[in-house]
């Protein structure tokens, strides 16, 4: 693609999430949870030898799992049954993806599908705007299930303070700082 020449004005235009890309240790394994515990259909795998964007010799499988909006959760199996490493400086919880259902129904017949499995499952916790239950699939990485529980103009609401409510919690982090550094 050729390099435009000037800068394009205004914000760039992102319509929404195409996909989640994430290193899992089994292809089939992961499948077997996303596909069959799940529900979202595997529509598309990529084989190949190269990556494409830095010619690097890495064989690979790249698998996606289409969502209902049209996005993909995907997954790159890199052929040595090896999970991605969790972050040493990040605890547990933190790092993750939320992946919306519609009603709070929904929530706890996916909390009772996917504990019916076998696997562990934490919630539904109340979050004041959102309902959410929590597990890990077999690659590690942290899975929330959310339902917006308040209506759109309670969420229209938070929307005009967020940048407020995010500069006091930066100058409270800035205040932090600088009494570590007064007392460090």
């Amino acid at each position: 693609m050729p390099e435009p020449t000037t800068p394009p004005r205004g914000p760039v235009p992102i319509r929404g999430l195409h996909h989640f890309a994430w290193r899992c240790r089994d292809g089939e394994e992961t499948r077997r949870f996303w596909e069959d515990l799940l529900g979202l259909p595997l529509v598309h795998v990529i084989k190949n030898e190269h990556v494409p964007s830095t010619g690097e010799y890495c064989p690979y499988v790249h698998i996606f799992f289409q969502m209902r909006d049209g996005s993909y959760i995907a997954f790159f199996d890199l052929g040595d049954d090896t999970v991605a490493a969790p972050s040493p400086n990040t605890p547990a919880w933190v790092n993750h993806i939320a992946l919306r259902v519609d009603t709070v129904e929904e929530l706890r017949a996916a909390k009772a599908r996917i504990e019916a499995a076998g696997v562990p499952v934490l919630g539904i916790t109340d979050h004041h705007i959102i309902g959410s239950i929590y597990f890990f699939d077999p690659n590690g990485i942290r899975v929330e299930l959310t339902t917006p529980t308040v209506p759109q103009a309670e969420m229209d609401a938070h929307a005009r303070e967020a940048h407020a409510s995010l500069d006091e919690w930066t100058e409270r982090k800035a205040g932090q700082r600088e009494e570590r550094a007064q007392h460090g």
